[in-house]
């Protein structure tokens, strides 16, 4: 009997069908899977696809505009009604993201990002905007020179500066600040929800989980290591597939 039951499990392991809690169906995720369209406000909401969906929140937005979750998500507030309909307040920057037409979306920063590789280790890029600032204490620029000099408050013809100015003194400090996008790459674990840098260092440690893998992947050089990141990435999730809630 035991016997019987070990093997019914296993025909439905394979066949990527077994039962949630709530019967629920669960299923092998694959590249076709929808997750249910509505805002997740963790991860975990995620693994259980059971996110706050359209109809549950408060906005006077057409549910059929296909800019829907732009729209709503563009306030700083998202207002919804919880199981006992009553309503709740949320901020948008405790919100992890949304689905759209089964599709997941992340929030990196003030934007929303499409992921594309989904399991075990989940892959996406982003947009990533940092900024710099280059503050000069003892460089002054000078607003009345028709040079826009920057100059030393020690001296009017000073060290510092290209060009003297009779009016060397009482200028403002010299503040400079740019900004850049650049395109990144992160992983999140499943099992925890963590978020990652797509780095050699955190691949290694969630290869960690799979002995073979692992030691096959550090048993190369560093070099070939970078150029097999994602092969290893793909290897993983395919000897360890995650299962997501679906209904009947």
């Amino acid at each position: 009997m035991k016997k019987a039951v070990v093997t019914l499990i296993a025909v439905l392991l394979a066949s990527g069908i077994t039962r949630a809690q709530g019967g629920d169906t669960l299923v092998q995720y694959t590249p076709d899977f929808k997750f249910k369209d509505g805002i997740y406000l963790n991860f975990d909401m995620v693994k259980n696809n059971s996110p706050i969906p359209k109809a549950k929140l408060f906005t006077s937005v057409d549910y059929n505009d296909k800019d829907f979750f732009d729209q709503v998500l563009s306030s700083d507030k998202i207002y919804f009604y919880d199981g006992m309909g009553v309503r709740q307040e949320i901020d948008k920057s405790s919100i992890w993201g949304f689905a759209r037409n089964g599709v997941l979306y992340i929030k990196v920063q003030d934007t929303y990002n499409r992921i594309t590789f989904f399991g075990s280790i989940i892959h996406f890029v982003a947009d990533v905007t940092t900024s710099s600032s280059n503050y000069n204490p003892y460089g002054y620029y000078n607003p009345y020179s028709p040079y826009g000099s920057y100059y030393s408050p020690y001296s009017r013809y000073s060290q510092y500066s290209n060009y003297y100015s009779p009016y060397s003194y009482g200028g403002y400090p010299y503040n400079s600040n740019s900004t850049r996008t650049n395109l990144e790459m992160f992983m999140i674990d499943f099992e925890t929800g963590k978020e990652y840098e797509y780095d050699l260092e955190n691949l290694e440690s969630l290869l960690m989980r799979d002995p073979e893998l692992y030691e096959e992947f550090v048993s190369m050089h560093n070099k070939n290591q970078k150029k097999m990141m994602f092969v290893y990435l793909r290897k993983y999730n395919e000897k360890h597939p995650v299962f997501i809630p679906t209904e009947k």
